[in-house]
């Protein structure tokens, strides 16, 4: 049997679903939608491994819809119509029972394939569940996004892995032919990152890599295996995240052979450059920020840029841009503030808009004080004067705390020159 261990094991029913408690819970956001068997077109977006798929075969068995899909990978417009044309066939208009039409890896749809099942979605002839590693936002055309609702999946955690190890050892019918002990499972959990499949692959083939019925799992015991299967780059496959995670690092880590070394192995995996220069624009504004507000400016210019021109000489503005962004100084004290400052959302709710700072567009409004003792910065000197422009409840809390680099030790000498001890800088 070549039949692998993951979908050998695939759950087949809500109850047997392992993770995503936010979605399929007992007061998950989706289980609702599940029950009553009133699907709307969806998205699911999520790191691989996460249970996209499975989700989307759950659904249309427990709503007992007719369920078609597509690969975007390999169906172009005119497999979608065909699919639409038997999805209108076999299902009511309008009704309940509508087809599902699953469409994997949704994001390596062009905008044509994408604009092709607009009509389909929005006359009801089918209901779409799409899947995607990628930010829909980024990824899926604006007409299409706004009929969908999107539903976010998270990496598997360590108790929802041990399930499925578990779960493996139990069920499957191969397994059961040996007498398997999980004595140490670190290293099956690090290596997998979270990812569902790839842990599965992973433990299996340790498994079938010992001829003996009696095997113990032990962390040296993968280690040594998986490192004499190390596979090549696969940009559909389990080192994505890795390898673009150890460019980042390595740009993070201002070590420019590294970063360009991480570039090449993604090029000649043929990863999508859109993909990278998306990462690069990440990167300079979380690692990099005001340390040098330049480095968005020449991501964005690169983004654009390889945008239009596509590989192979694309490859050369990713390198120049790798390289730029790990010589630039780092900081990130910009990601730290909107961190802190959600966190403090949050934490507070939704706390009132003081008066002084709220728009008064009309005379009633004006009459309650809304705008009254606003301060117009610029009719004072240096344009500036102290006010209060946070609510009360947490007046003078510090979010931004400038780095220590050139740029922004010259924002501190700034800010403690406007607002001398007010804030903690």
């Amino acid at each position: 049997m070549n039949q692998p261990l993951a979908d050998r094991i695939r759950p087949k029913t809500l109850e047997d679903y392992v993770s995503q408690r936010h979605l399929v819970g007992k007061e998950g956001s989706l289980t609702h939608h599940i029950k009553r068997g009133i699907i709307p077109s969806l998205i699911l977006w999520g790191p691989p491994g996460t249970g996209k798929t499975t989700l989307a075969n759950i659904i249309a068995n427990e709503s007992e819809r007719p369920f078609y899909t597509l690969s975007a990978i390999n169906s172009g417009v005119k497999d979608i119509r065909e699919v639409i044309d038997k999805a209108k066939q076999s299902g009511g208009l309008f009704t309940s029972k509508n087809p599902i039409l699953f469409i994997d890896e949704i994001h390596r749809f062009s905008k044509s394939q994408q604009d092709s099942l607009l009509a389909a979605v929005e006359k009801g002839w089918v209901t779409l569940i799409g899947a995607t590693t990628e930010n829909p936002s980024f990824e899926v055309i604006p007409a299409l996004l706004s009929r969908c609702q999107v539903y976010v999946l998270n990496a598997f955690g360590k108790e929802d892995l041990e399930l499925l190890l578990k779960r493996a050892i139990k069920e499957d019918e191969l397994l059961k032919l040996k007498k398997i002990k999980l004595k140490e499972t670190e290293a099956l959990l690090k290596l997998s990152g979270g990812d569902g499949r790839k842990l599965l692959n992973i433990f299996e083939l340790v498994v079938n890599s010992e001829e003996k019925n009696t095997i113990t799992i032990t962390d040296e015991m993968v280690l040594s295996k998986v490192q004499k299967n190390t596979v090549l780059y696969d940009k559909t496959g389990e080192q994505h995240y890795d390898i673009i995670s150890a460019f980042i690092k390595s740009i993070r880590g201002s070590d420019p052979n590294a970063a360009v070394y991480w570039l090449a192995r993604m090029i000649e995996g043929g990863e999508d450059v859109k993909f990278i220069a998306r990462r690069l624009l990440i990167s300079a504004s979380e690692d990099i920020g005001l340390a040098n507000p330049t480095a968005l400016v020449i991501a964005n210019a690169t983004f654009s840029a390889v945008s239009t021109i596509g590989y192979p000489e694309a490859r050369i503005l990713l390198s120049q841009c790798a390289v730029y962004l790990a010589t630039s100084p780092k900081s990130n004290a910009s990601y730290m503030a909107i961190k802190k400052a959600q966190q403090k959302v949050k934490e507070t709710g939704d706390l009132s808009v003081p008066l002084a700072l709220r728009n008064a567009p009309t005379k009633l409004m004006k009459d309650l004080g809304y705008g009254e003792e606003y301060k117009y910065a610029h009719d004072y000197n240096n344009n500036f004067v102290e006010a209060e422009y946070l609510p009360e409840e947490i007046s003078a809390t510090t979010f931004y705390h400038p780095g220590n680099n050139t740029r922004e030790n010259a924002i501190k000498d700034f800010l403690k020159n406007r607002w001398k001890e007010k804030y903690d800088l």
